[in-house]
């Protein structure tokens, strides 16, 4: 017997668009919502829409979202009666469902005992093991000492893929290919998972080479019933984190989605699972599959699943935990068309995928998509949470289409002010091996100089519209006289000198007539011709073809969208030459982006080669090392372990070798 359970206001225990999402389906099923805050997020979109909200990040916003208890107190002092965790943060915290139960609040999604048994890297590959599912060969055993696992990485053999039992979203996990990286590669791994959950317990997989990343999504109810809602394939990865999915996988025919999803339903149904859930698989090229982990809630990639099937998985999650027994069979699923979403980030895929903060100062997403977000003009993106900002979701009859769709609604959202990946998301897209179904998890690696090749061409044509919006948005003496309505004379030069993403440009814009413009830039003549000029875009004939710009304006820097693609535009036309030099090899050591300062390496005094680790930096959840830029003596070091820094401060200075302090 099962009896219902009641609740009536939710508080959601995550943010962003997580939130923004379980809001969406429980006010449709007529629950009010509670929003929980950091500090950082108090003027964020999720605070704003729930019917209340409560701020547990003061003073560490950092991890705010992780502080239990001051949930369990937001819960009762808004007189929320259950807990929607999202599908981050504590969503997989045992002790955070145990909680929730102790204070009488209806955790929405699996039991402690599931968790527990499924959440858990190594406790949940003992278990399939046990039950017979086809595993990585690896080591899940309880001595974590640096010994014992390169022992057991020698035995697995190399290369092996060190994991983090409590991790998510590929943080606590290096690909190690010698014995001789392991143990670097091994403390790395640790730091990162302590610092991410509090947990640096690992486990060791051979590495399967080129595989495909396969889950199967799965739900079960209280009175014992479970299905699968097919598949999704998440093989496009950097740094072991999902940037494109799709369903259904273009590798996974009608015969193997059904033993990968009888699996997947006998795994919960041992356990007596309740909610939603994802078992992860790798697929390798003979079409053998291997249970790697399981994810004990909801799936950021779940509105690919949505899409095919036509469900809401919020509405499936509550309906669930209050008692309702699930509303379809596996006979009743169906799937139709395909579709694929991208994940907006902020991060800079030049720089090595590189988190970024600061405004999105303009944000405008595609109307012809489904776009997940918590993005609004002038919204901050903090470094504290992951780097993710939005998902694009498209929906089409075949796999092409859908392609098709979401290249070109990526193309058409604007995102201007921090910078993200959308281009390379583009250019993965349009790339013939993901056109063509073939992408592995191999496929950024093996393609990331064509993905990153810059395209001088447009670069070109957006510098000249910019020269252009520069000048006609400046308000200066000329602009006013062509207002006015007198003749001026066609020789008139501007000089220009501004920089385009960093890259000096330097030239001249010469004024035609009313609305034409010559804009001579690296020995090429560009020939612009401005129809209409409003506060935020423009549209222009630029060399012979008509198009649209989406820009802002803040100074003497310019944001632009142009076919496709965001620029930042600095200008410099009215400011002095830069001194030759200035800035380049200087022995200065600026923090890349802004972080938490996690490691210092090197003390004043010591002697450091270019290139060697002096200071790690932790962003959006990820470190990342900062090393010398040049070779010499360090003189000065102005951070500390634990420091908040701002990007480009410098963290360090060297006084740089030179044959005569070399000789002394």
């Amino acid at each position: 017997m099962t009896h219902p359970t009641s609740f009536h206001k939710i508080l959601i225990a995550n943010r962003g668009e997580i939130a923004l999402r379980v809001i969406r389906s429980a006010r449709a099923l007529g629950y009010r919502t509670v929003a929980v805050y950091s500090s950082a997020d108090a003027k964020s979109l999720h605070v704003a829409k729930a019917d209340q909200a409560v701020c547990i990040g003061e003073p560490l916003p950092a991890q705010s979202y992780l502080r239990i208890g001051a949930i369990i107190d937001a819960a009762r002092q808004s007189g929320a009666d259950a807990v929607h965790p999202g599908y981050g943060f504590l969503a997989e915290n045992e002790e955070f469902a145990q909680a929730c139960r102790d204070a009488g609040l209806v955790f929405i999604g699996p039991s402690p005992e599931a968790i527990v048994a499924m959440g858990d890297k190594a406790g949940a590959k003992r278990l399939m093991i046990e039950a017979g599912v086809p595993c990585v060969p690896g080591y899940q055993g309880d001595d974590q000492s640096e010994l014992r696992l390169s022992q057991e990485a020698e035995r697995i053999g190399f290369p092996v893929m060190i994991k983090a039992t409590a991790g998510g979203g590929g943080r606590g996990m290096r690909l190690v290919s010698s014995a001789r990286e392991f143990p670097e590669l091994l403390k790395s791994a640790k730091s990162e998972a302590k610092g991410a959950f509090g947990d640096d317990t690992v486990i060791l997989e051979r590495a399967i080479v080129e595989p495909r990343h396969i889950e199967i999504q799965i739900f079960a109810d209280r009175q014992g019933n479970a299905i699968h809602l097919g598949e999704r394939d998440c093989s496009v990865q950097r740094r072991h984190q999902k940037l494109i999915e799709e369903a259904p996988s273009p590798a996974v025919t009608p015969e193997l989605r059904e033993r990968m999803g009888a699996t997947a339903v006998a795994a919960v149904k041992a356990i007596r699972y309740e909610g939603a859930g994802t078992l992860e698989f790798l697929l390798d090229r003979e079409g053998n599959y291997y249970f790697m982990e399981m994810n004990t809630r909801l799936q950021v990639e779940h509105p690919v699943t949505e899409a095919v099937t036509g469900l809401d998985l919020v509405e499936l999650q509550l309906r669930v935990a209050a008692g309702e027994p699930l509303p379809l069979a596996q006979r009743d699923v169906k799937f139709s068309g395909h579709a694929i979403e991208v994940r907006l980030c902020a991060e800079d895929a030049d720089k090595g995928f590189m988190p970024q903060s600061g405004t999105m100062a303009l944000w405008q997403p595609s109307a012809a998509l489904r776009v997940e977000h918590a993005l609004r003009p002038g919204s901050d993106i903090p470094p504290y949470y992951d780097s993710m900002v939005a998902k694009l979701i498209s929906h089409g009859r075949t796999r092409d289409e859908a392609r098709r769709k979401l290249a070109r609604g990526l193309e058409d959202t604007v995102a201007l002010g921090v910078t993200t990946n959308q281009v390379f998301l583009g250019r993965c897209l349009a790339h013939p091996v993901f056109a063509e179904g073939g992408a592995t998890t191999a496929f950024i690696g093996q393609n990331v100089d064509a993905l990153l090749a810059p395209d001088d061409g447009l670069r070109l044509r957006a510098a000249a519209v910019a020269a252009v919006l520069l000048h006609e948005t400046s308000g200066d003496r000329t602009r006013l006289l062509r207002e006015s309505g007198r003749a001026l004379t066609h020789s008139l030069v501007i000089p220009l000198r501004f920089d385009v993403d960093g890259r000096r440009q330097e030239g001249a814009l010469s004024l035609k007539s009313r609305q034409c413009f010559a804009v001579a830039l690296e020995g090429h003549d560009v020939a612009i011709e401005l129809v209409e000029l409003a506060r935020d875009h423009a549209r222009i004939v630029c060399d012979g073809v008509m198009d649209s710009a989406v820009f802002h304006r803040d100074g003497t820097r310019l944001l632009l969208h142009f076919r496709g693609c965001p620029f930042v535009v600095d200008d410099h036309s009215r400011a002095a030459a830069t001194r030759q030099g200035e800035g380049g090899g200087d022995g200065k050591l600026r923090a890349s982006m802004n972080g938490r300062v996690v490691a210092v390496l090197v003390a004043p005094g010591d002697q450091v080669e270019a290139g060697q680790p002096m200071v790690t930096l932790e962003a959006m959840k990820m470190e990342h090392i900062h090393a010398a830029p040049v070779a010499g003596k360090v003189t000065a070091l102005h951070v500390a372990t634990g420091d908040q820094v701002a990007a480009s401060r410098v963290v360090a200075e060297i006084e740089p070798l030179t044959p005569q302090n070399q000789d002394s």
